[in-house]
């Protein structure tokens, strides 16, 4: 493996909780087993129910982790972008994965089969316990989800997602924060389970009462207004 690559390795490394505690030794241990691959857009990385013995790390691009309903109506559960991870959850119960994972732009990924994680990342008591703490924030992000996508109307479900992806994915600037991911329509609809409509309508009436900006390339600004409203 060149310097550059192991370079960006590390630098994904880094991001990720469990795996920045590794000792020097355990990173060059466990980028010795790293397979590298590319991956195009619309490409699916892993389908539902295949059992996965894999870790997925994005060094570019980006991926949704999907659902599809008995009717064929797809549902997005996440996205992820460079620096992100998953198949965590097949690789630690051995179980069959409850979603698949799709590309949403051409990019790459690191896979770590289950020996190399399990002989170099479960040995390490501190990742064991990150392992543990990020469960637990997952499980309450998912509880909070669930909550928001149960009980608010549509308006309050789309505002939830626009604040998570304002969180995880944007760029603040003098102006407020802007969502960088070029999403359509559809895909926050499909976050937020409303229509593609009702997300339309939604995003045209912020931006004329001023708690968002739709920018170029699908980008849309969240302003003061906006959070302040969301909250």
């Amino acid at each position: 493996m060149d310097r550059r690559r192991e370079t960006e390795i590390d630098r994904v490394f880094q991001k990720i909780p469990f795996l920045v505690g590794l000792s020097e030794a355990e990173r060059i241990e466990l980028r010795k087993h790293i397979v590298h691959r590319v991956f195009r857009r619309n490409e699916t990385i892993l389908h539902e129910a295949d059992t996965s013995n894999t870790f997925y790390l994005i060094l570019s691009g980006q991926v949704k982790v999907i659902n599809i309903s008995a009717e064929g109506k797809e549902r997005i559960m996440a996205i992820h972008k460079e620096g992100d991870f998953f198949g965590e959850m097949a690789i630690l119960d051995g179980k069959t994965t409850s979603a698949a994972v799709v590309a949403l732009k051409d990019g790459r990924i690191c896979l770590i089969n289950k020996e190399s994680f399990d002989r170099i990342v479960m040995a390490n008591r501190w990742a064991v316990d990150a392992i543990i703490d990020l469960l637990c924030m997952r499980l309450r992000q998912a509880w909070l989800q669930i909550r928001v996508m149960s009980f608010a109307d549509a308006e309050h479900r789309i505002r939830a997602v626009l604040q998570e992806l304002g969180e995880k994915f944007g760029v603040r600037d003098s102006r407020g924060l802007i969502i960088g991911l070029g999403i359509t329509h559809q895909s926050i609809a499909s976050l937020s389970t409303t229509s593609r409509e009702t997300v339309t309508r939604f995003l045209n009436k912020a931006a004329k009462s001023g708690e968002i900006e739709l920018l170029a390339d699908k980008k849309i600004l969240l302003m003061g207004p906006f959070f302040k409203k969301t909250s």
